[in-house]
């Protein structure tokens, strides 16, 4: 039996999950706290209408407006998942080439939230296995930091 390596991320952040949700879909928010695969790469901004079997844009948030990951949305139920393909734009057309990210926004106490990511079937791509697993924990830091107090951590290319 062959098993896939997945990538799974949780954290906890004193927020809601509307305010949760809406950090994951509003270009504005997202160019706060994403810096790209790498901690010192562009801030980027996720474009979409969210709406399941949409397509959705990780995009670099300057002049170039360059797409570095796209995919489909798969299911978007706010403000508590959010189901994504993800693959490089030159591999959008080929399904094999697409892992999964699924982000779960669950309430575990009054103004507490539990964002669970899991970043899975990336058996055929061992590159973004490890592109995303030092990527995920800048961008998800980045994301608590802004929501629990208003700006996303120094010395990232994402806390502008």
């Amino acid at each position: 039996m062959t098993t896939r390596p997945d990538y799974v991320y949780v954290t906890y952040i004193a927020s809601t999950p509307d305010a949760v949700w809406q950090a994951l879909v509003d270009p504005e928010v997202t160019a706060r706290y994403w810096s790209g695969m790498k901690a010192s790469g562009p801030p980027h901004v996720n474009v979409s209408d969210w709406e399941a079997g949409s397509r959705w844009e990780h995009r670099r948030a300057d002049e170039s407006a360059t797409v570095d990951i796209a995919g489909t949305v798969v299911e978007s139920s706010p403000p508590r998942r959010l189901v994504l393909t993800w693959a490089r734009p030159a591999e959008f057309d080929d399904p094999a080439m697409h892992s999964r990210v699924t982000m779960d926004i669950e309430p575990v106490a009054d103004g507490t939230v539990r964002l669970t990511v899991i970043h899975d079937d990336l058996l055929k791509d061992p590159k973004m296995l490890a592109g995303i697993s030092g990527g995920w924990p800048v961008v998800l830091a980045n994301l608590k930091s802004l929501l629990e107090t208003g700006r996303a951590l120094p010395g990232t290319s994402a806390a502008g």
